[in-house]
């Protein structure tokens, strides 16, 4: 943390905002403004270097041939990896979620080296889109409630040994290998496909980021009825029959 207080990094918003993702880093400003912390917003474009010397590092969605170009020049670049060598704290979304990990199918339909910060590696599945509201436990050792999103993807996702599965569906389809995961996590990284923006509809997670750039065990309550309403409505919406 600087003298100016957390340095949030949005990574590439010219190529990965696609989706609305964001939202993700308003939040995580939004959060720690309520708790009067200073926090330095850096956007990042993908013609820009990636500073070494940020606390959070948000990465979002975006289609095949923009997820093709940032994972090149992220991998040029080097400053990511540098920075979470530095202990910086890494959220992902969906194309960023898998340029964090070994490989991904590119929009060539080639296997496009990945950044190496999470254990996962991903395919492009032959069947229908993943699409659709998910609810998901998160994993325990997070001590974070239900997971809500939205996803909407074509990618296969399979966790290796060290990662951790971020949550386990209840439902919806979440790294779609069937085994009922989603998502993937290690100490610092972070990766998911969900979209809403995720952090909109699951402000802990938010707080969890602020928690460990902070590396403190609690933060200072904040007002949260308007999260809390969002939440519910996207879950009874979830949850409704057909």
């Amino acid at each position: 943390m600087s003298e100016s207080g957390l340095r949030v990094v949005w990574v590439y918003p010219d190529l990965l905002s696609t989706y609305g993702d964001q939202g993700n880093v308003l939040v995580v400003e939004r959060r720690a403004r309520q708790r009067r912390l200073g926090v330095q917003r850096i956007d990042v474009r993908s013609d820009q270097p990636i500073p070494t010397s940020g606390d959070i590092y948000l990465v979002g969605g975006g289609e095949d041939r923009p997820q093709r170009l940032a994972a090149e020049r992220l991998r040029r670049d080097g400053g990511l990896n540098r920075a979470v060598d530095n202990g910086a704290i890494v959220f992902s979304v969906c194309a960023g979620y898998q340029i964090l990990g070994h490989e991904f199918i590119n929009d060539l339909g080639q296997r496009e080296p990945g950044l190496g910060l999470l254990d996962v590696t991903s395919t492009r599945g032959e069947g229908e889109r993943c699409v659709g509201d998910v609810l998901a436990d998160m994993d325990e050792r997070l001590g974070l409630p239900q997971l809500t999103g939205f996803e909407n993807h074509q990618g296969i996702t399979h966790l290796g040994p060290t990662a951790r599965p971020l949550a386990r569906v209840r439902l919806g389809r979440g790294n779609g290998t069937g085994d009922g995961t989603e998502g993937a996590w290690n100490d610092t990284v972070f990766g998911t496909y969900m979209h809403g923006p995720v952090l909109a509809r699951n402000p802990q997670i938010a707080d969890l980021l602020l928690k460990l750039a902070l590396d403190v065990n609690a933060l200072p309550p904040v007002d949260d009825r308007w999260y809390e309403a969002l939440r519910a409505e996207r879950i009874a919406a979830a949850t409704q029959p057909a």
